[in-house]
């Protein structure tokens, strides 16, 4: 009777099953002494922290610091690959002297360029930001230059057939038949943006959910660590849904996007 009652569940309530079984033990460990504390601390006492983080209006001021450089680096980053993406996929020339760049550049981690970024601009903001914008540039270059070079052809010709001029054609043809794998690019680059915060949040780091990770490990705050890494979580997610819900809007025009 309780599988059948379990089945009956609607998807998102099953989903909640595993992750407060997985809080439950992992309470249980720590209650116990199975999981010391220096290991990893407790769900309560995670949240206790939070708590305390919160009142005390630490958590706002390094969330307000990673959140700044996070929007600052993407916005740069978006602009950038948006810019390139357009150039390489409208123009032969384009194409010709920008995607050989870009392709290279694609077998290069951005993490090994760290050291160059800091030799470059040394240890303060511009490195940090400059290594978000860099990586996520890319994403949404590769997406849209596929993109644009995807647009049905039939779809062109016939737009041609109607003696549309180049920009309308741009405008009203390929920039919409674009438009899902620019959103997509989009998505890819809201993830990479939180991944490589952390890791630039790593550089001399003086304020930020980074710094404030680095000095929780210097005094094995393992409490402190957990509460960073679930804000970083709820970083991606907040970004993944902005995009889901500007997706849902833009492309209402899809028919499998509205019966889905």
């Amino acid at each position: 009777m309780r599988a059948e009652a379990f089945r009956r569940r609607k998807p998102w309530e099953r989903r909640w099953v595993s992750p407060i079984l997985l809080l439950l033990l992992w309470q249980a460990g720590s209650s116990i002494g199975a999981i010391p504390t220096r290991i990893l601390a407790s769900p309560a006492s995670v949240l206790g922290e939070l708590g305390s983080m919160v009142a005390s209006g630490e958590l706002a001021h390094h969330l307000a610091v990673s959140l700044l450089r996070v929007s600052l680096g993407l916005a740069i980053g978006v602009g950038s690959g948006t810019a390139l993406g357009l150039l390489a996929g409208l123009s032969r020339t384009g194409d010709a002297a920008i995607d050989p760049l870009v392709q290279i550049k694609r077998t290069i981690p951005v993490v090994a360029l760290t050291p160059l970024f800091i030799v470059w601009f040394g240890i303060g903001e511009a490195t940090k930001i400059g290594l978000i914008a860099f990586a996520t540039a890319f994403p949404v270059y590769l997406n849209l230059h596929q993109g644009i070079r995807g647009v049905d052809r039939r779809l062109l010709d016939a737009a041609r057939s109607f003696g549309l001029s180049r920009l309308q054609l741009v405008w009203h043809v390929v920039l919409p038949g674009a438009l899902p794998s620019l959103l997509v690019g989009l998505r890819y680059s809201l993830s990479v943006s939180v991944l490589m915060l952390v890791i630039a949040e790593q550089v001399n780091a003086t304020s930020g959910l980074g710094f404030l990770i680095n000095d929780a490990r210097e005094t094995m705050r393992t409490d402190i660590i957990v509460v960073c890494l679930m804000i970083y979580a709820l970083l991606g997610l907040g970004g993944d849904w902005l995009v889901r819900s500007i997706e849902a809007r833009a492309l209402a025009w899809r028919p499998a996007l509205v019966e889905a």
